[in-house]
Order: C-alpha cells, then structure tokens, then sequence
C-alpha cells in the first residue's frame, strides 16, 4: 500500500469510529426522554382512574398591616468642573475638489 491509501484507511476508520461514538451519545437521551413520557402517562392514568386524587380545598392569605415612613435623600458635596462654550475666529486652508472632463487640464 502506498501513503495515500494508508490515509484513506485513516480516514474511513475515523469516519467508522464517530458514527459509533453519535450512536453512543444519542441513545441516552432518546432512553431519558421516554422514561419521562413513561412517567407522566402512568400518573394521568392514575389520576383518570381515581386511583390517586388531589385534594384542592380555599385558602387565605393572612391579613398583614404594613406602614412606611418616608425618608431623605443623603446630602451630596459635589465640587465638579465648569463647562465654558463658546467661539473664536480662526483661518484655516480648505480643500477644493473639481470635476473635469478627461480632455481637460
């Protein structure tokens, strides 16, 4: 066998061993999943048939008084910058862009 067919080889066992490895991985939550649906079938059942019944019976809350006293805002010593606006003349150069035909200089 020459390298290439020796990759090839390599490959396709790669290839074999993550079919394997995905058949592996998936099986367990397709297993949970119907134990799951097992489950909530059987308690539906028993519940349709009496078996098993739930007791719903009114309640209340309890009666609570509640009072609040409202309260101040802390007192801040903000010491902050001043911000000054304002505009002074100055002379700068501005680029000019033109428009020519291709004949022109």
């Amino acid at each position: 066998m020459d390298r290439y067919e020796d990759r090839r080889l390599d490959v396709e066992e790669a290839r074999r061993e993550e079919r394997i490895a995905e058949r592996r991985r998936g099986g367990g939550a397709r297993a949970l999943l119907v134990v799951i649906l097992l489950i909530v079938a059987i308690v539906a059942v028993l519940f349709a048939t009496g078996f098993w019944s739930a007791e719903v019976r009114r309640g209340a809350l309890p009666d609570v008084d509640v009072s609040v006293k409202g309260g101040e805002l802390p007192k801040v010593d903000v010491d902050s910058k001043k911000v000054v606006v304002g505009t002074k003349k100055e002379t700068i150069d501005v680029p000019t862009v033109d428009v020519r035909d291709g004949n022109q200089q």
